[in-house]
């Protein structure tokens, strides 16, 4: 009886034992299947989103740079370069000096205005200076202005001693015969009001500084030009202008 119980018990381990063994077993069967699914081709299960094939995302719109133009140069590079690359055309002027070859009319109002300028008299211009459209253009003068006063005014002194002088000054230099053969034809005292002060010799700047001071020069050559008093006489002998300025 007893060596039966025994026996039993020992065929109830093995049993256990084996039961344990294929429980063991078991889940090791799984990834060999796997493994060999895989090396026949088959696609490996995803149950993951971390698998999952990225979405595709539409291409971005490729942004074209918005073009400012540039703004055009102030100076004209080209134009000027072109101007610098042809020289200005200077004009030859012919300087007078000789009265008794001009017209007997402006050789005698040119003697008049002398003779009166040096008397100190100023009222000795008034008959010469003309009335309505023949009257003299005077600097400052706008039409019915009484010459004489507005040549006084211009003076710097009240009775129109200095321009006086001026007057006699101008007429004393070398003269040009200016926009000949238009109506506008007149004979010009002093020449450098028709000549380009950069064309001047050195003897004729010594004319021009008998008229003007240093400091007057460099201003008239920041202009350009002669802007100090002039006198116009016509070819008939009209007393044209008496006029300062450009």
């Amino acid at each position: 009886m007893t060596r039966n119980l025994a026996g039993r018990a020992r065929a109830v381990r093995l049993v256990m034992l084996l039961l344990a063994g294929a429980a063991f077993c078991a889940p090791m069967a799984a990834p060999a299947a796997f493994a060999l699914s895989e090396l026949n081709g088959a696609p490996a299960p995803t149950d993951s989103a971390e698998n999952a094939a990225p979405a595709e995302t539409p291409e971005a719109e490729t942004e074209v740079p918005l073009e400012i133009p540039m703004p055009d140069p102030l100076v004209d590079k080209a134009a000027t370069e072109t101007k610098d690359a042809v020289p200005e055309v200077v004009q030859p002027v012919e300087v007078l000096s000789d009265v008794s070859k001009i017209p007997a009319p402006v050789a005698r109002m040119r003697e008049l205005i002398v003779e009166a300028a040096a008397s100190g008299d100023i009222e000795r211009l008034r008959p010469l200076l003309g009335k309505g459209p023949t009257q003299t253009q005077v600097s400052g003068s706008g039409g019915d202005e009484d010459p004489i006063a507005i040549l006084k005014g211009l003076s710097g002194d009240q009775d129109g001693v200095e321009i006086l002088a001026i007057l006699l000054d101008v007429l004393s230099t070398g003269f040009v015969l200016a926009d000949k053969g238009t109506s506008e034809e007149a004979y010009v005292w002093p020449y450098f009001a028709e000549k380009p002060l950069s064309s001047l010799t050195p003897p004729e700047k010594v004319d021009l500084f008998r008229l003007v001071t240093a400091g007057d020069f460099a201003g008239m050559e920041e202009l350009g030009n002669y802007n100090f008093y002039r006198v116009g006489i016509a070819p008939d002998g009209q007393w044209k202008f008496f006029v300062a300025g450009d």
